[in-house]
């Protein structure tokens, strides 16, 4: 997979942009574009994407990397997005009048383990 496989989504290629226009995406920015991003890109290539931040550098961008690896969090809905981007200045979601955008799952193609991780924390939830 590739960073233009990323960027079938437009929300992710929003924030592909900035990143390469140097711009700081905020945490929460940097934290969305990691836990999608690294199943699309190398550890590496993932950690010198984020390091673009102008806030942010390659030792922060390696930890942010690992972190989000060593959780395995699932990709977050759109209503999480809202919610992050409510936390910042930067805006994760650039169009939140289109009820579709910032949803990554109808654009991007994940790994299988992804769905069955989302799957199982349904089945968990519905049981308790």
């Amino acid at each position: 997979m590739s960073i233009q496989d990323l960027q079938n989504n437009h929300m992710m290629a929003h924030l592909t942009q900035a990143l390469d226009d140097n711009k700081d995406i905020g945490h929460y920015g940097r934290l969305v574009y990691a836990i999608v991003g690294r199943h699309f890109l190398s550890d590496d290539e993932l950690a010198s994407q984020l390091a673009k931040d102008s806030d942010f550098d390659e030792e922060q961008a390696r930890g942010l990397v690992q972190q989000v690896q060593e959780a395995d969090y699932s990709p977050p809905g759109r209503a999480k997005l809202l919610e992050y981007q409510g936390k910042q200045d930067f805006p994760i979601v650039p169009d939140t009048q289109d009820p579709d955008e910032g949803n990554v799952y109808r654009d991007l193609d994940f790994p299988q383990h992804v769905y069955d991780h989302i799957s199982e924390y349904h089945q968990q939830k519905a049981e308790s």
